[in-house]
């Protein structure tokens, strides 16, 4: 449950270092951490949107990158530990 909670809690600055780490192009770096900049979330209910906050860590949640930046992230933590 633990990896659960941590999936969207990734700082962007070890997402961008993870991807250089795995020869990502710098095209691509530079478009998935483009989608970062002034993220946002909302909080809706039935009555309507409650509050508009900034998203400080990690990618907007719901973003389908989360899965596949969490795994790279995890696949250069893991190898830098196994070296």
């Amino acid at each position: 449950m633990a990896l659960a909670k941590a999936f969207g809690r990734v700082p962007r600055e070890l997402m961008r270092w993870a991807m250089y780490k795995l020869d990502v192009d710098e095209w691509l770096i530079l478009a998935v951490m483009s989608m970062c900049v002034n993220a946002r979330t909302v909080i809706r209910t039935g009555y309507g949107n409650i509050k508009v906050f900034d998203v400080g860590v990690g990618m907007h949640h719901g973003s389908g990158l989360i899965p596949l930046l969490f795994v790279i992230v995890m696949e250069v933590i893991s190898s830098a530990f196994l070296s």
